[in-house]
């Protein structure tokens, strides 16, 4: 007999991705006991919410929920309150504020605008965390589009170095309606991984690599969508369709074939 939670995650690999949260719901409502390990293993659309202390946006996810609460990466706190929330150290917090500083201005310079919101937690021969970037566009009755990339690090300390294991899932979803197309729906995720030794000389260190990795990561992913995915998408378009008529696509095609005629008997 299958795994039930294998089986889980093979029918939301065939499910329409741009729908996976209400699809993730779903089975949960099904199989209330694989409820954690969904929500850990199932990359979902990131949610907003606004921190109470500070009045900024920050995003929800799996990485910092306890619960039914989630933990506000500019004032570590939980909403709603939990007396004994899992928070990192006061070392590992200065981190934290430092890489969401950072981040902060990365959002805006890539992608003007957005949210973006680092979460970090300790582990007993380093750190973890993970860097979440949400951008939508301004939606109209036409077109909609949002891309969220959710990147999970794990920095192992070294002499001198760490070793840094990053796992970077992408979740695109755009859709654009118009009398000349109709409804084309692009939706889908990328997942791409990547280890590397770098060098520490302090805390600030870790920063600089895990910048420097996601920021690598992002333009990688962000090429390999554009020529290979909207690429393809274009091919297959430009198969199924045609801006000219049936009639000028068949007097073209028979002209082309009196040429050739010509030529062999030439």
């Amino acid at each position: 007999m299958a795994d039930p939670f294998d089986s889980a995650l093979d029918l939301l690999r065939r499910l329409n991705p741009k729908h996976i949260t209400k699809n993730l719901n779903a089975l949960i409502g099904l199989v209330p006991d694989l409820t954690e390990d969904l929500l850990s293993s199932v990359d979902q659309p990131l949610q907003i919410s606004k921190c109470k202390r500070s009045g900024r946006e920050y995003l929800l996810c799996d990485y910092n929920r306890d619960g039914d609460s989630y933990r506000s990466p500019w004032s570590n706190e939980f909403d709603p309150p939990l007396s004994d929330g899992t928070v990192p150290s006061e070392k590992v917090r200065k981190m934290e504020v430092a890489a969401n500083q950072a981040f902060d201005v990365y959002r805006e310079l890539y992608y003007e605008g957005g949210v973006s919101s680092v979460y970090f937690w300790n582990l007993d021969d380093g750190f973890a965390g993970v860097v979440l970037l949400k951008k939508s566009s301004a939606a109209t009755s036409k077109n909609t589009g949002t891309w969220d990339s959710i990147h999970v690090f794990e920095a192992l300390d070294r002499p001198r170095q760490a070793h840094y294991k990053l796992t970077s899932t992408v979740i695109l979803n755009m859709e654009n309606t118009s009398d000349a197309i109709g409804t084309m729906d692009l939706s889908g995720n990328m997942t791409r991984q990547i280890e590397a030794d770098l060098p520490v000389e302090d805390d600030n260190s870790h920063i600089v690599n895990i910048g420097r990795l996601v920021e690598d990561m992002e333009l990688k992913m962000r090429n390999l969508l554009q020529e290979v995915y909207f690429g393809k998408a274009k091919d297959v378009v430009n198969d199924l369709r045609s801006v000219n008529s049936l009639t000028e696509v068949n007097r073209e095609r028979a002209a082309h074939s009196d040429v050739m005629s010509a030529m062999l008997r030439r």
